[in-house]
């Protein structure tokens, strides 16, 4: 168990002395502050007056506008940038931790230690997901902090977004470490798995490439990686839904709950359960 925890605790001083931890937060808080800064909010007798983006005043025809669906608009917009920004700058922070392992000597002192195989690569994995949480929590709570200071409106439906958020990144890092087992490559792991995120995005409209295809098999095929692959895109859909109205699902009923987490569960778990099959018979 001490093994176990001085890991993690060794993966959290890795990512602060290469300057990926402070990387990952400075940019972070470069959104943040450009998110603070360009959004101005004119509040008279609680509904909105004025709008200013950028420095830009946004016409809104004289008319007042109520706070609560200006706070719900505005923060259900944004859940989807956060959804992109938290997993791409998840992904490009982790996607290390596998590669760097295996590098020669660093997996020697590793595999000199009292803790199995599988167990090392798992702690490593709840390490990356720990630092992904971290600036998730980071990038939600100070955007709902900036819009509830400024308008006094305090939903917390934009925090419930970033369970989802999490979710897509923790099958993202899964995808990842099989990458990173297989070819112990930083940059060949986040190219394959951003290329995962868009193609799983594109398959989100499986039903009309296969409309356009000419073929069963092509079209079967389509089929077949819609169903194996994460569902990117609807990830994103239900965050701005679920901070819109409350529910993920409830004005998405094209969306449903196992097709997109069961099934994107199922891929992270056969993911990280193949990574950690291959890193055990792995030979250094």
């Amino acid at each position: 168990m001490r093994a176990l925890a001085a890991n993690l605790e060794e993966v959290f001083r890795e990512a602060a002395a290469r300057w990926t931890l402070v990387a990952w937060f400075a940019l972070s808080t470069l959104f943040v502050g450009i998110f603070a800064a360009a959004v101005n909010l004119d509040i008279v007798d609680g509904a909105l007056a004025g709008v200013k983006l950028f420095g830009k005043t946004v016409d809104i025809a004289g008319r007042k506008v109520d706070v609560d669906r200006l706070v719900l608009g505005f923060e259900s917009g944004f859940s989807a940038i956060l959804y992109l920004v938290g997993t791409f700058l998840a992904v490009f922070a982790t996607a290390h931790l596998v590669p760097r392992l295996q590098e020669k000597g660093t997996i020697d002192l590793y595999l000199s230690r009292p803790v199995g195989r599988v167990p090392l690569l798992l702690s490593r994995f709840l390490s990356g997901l720990l630092l992904a949480a971290a600036n998730v929590f980071y990038l939600i709570v100070s955007i709902w902090l900036i819009v509830g200071w400024k308008t006094s409106v305090w939903d917390p439906r934009l925090l419930s977004g970033g369970g989802i958020i999490l979710f897509a990144i923790t099958t993202l890092l899964a995808f990842a470490f099989l990458v990173g087992v297989v070819t112990s490559s930083t940059a060949v792991s986040i190219m394959v798995t951003y290329g995962l995120f868009f193609l799983s995005s594109i398959l989100a409209a499986h039903e009309k490439i296969e409309a356009a295809l000419s073929s069963k098999w092509s079209a079967g095929l389509v089929r077949a990686l819609y169903w194996i692959l994460p569902k990117t895109a609807q990830l994103g859909q239900a965050v701005v839904t679920l901070v819109s109205d409350g529910h993920s699902f409830r004005r998405a009923p094209a969306l449903d709950p196992f097709a997109v987490y069961g099934t994107t569960a199922l891929f992270a778990l056969v993911s990280l359960a193949l990574a950690s099959w291959l890193f055990s018979r792995k030979d250094f």
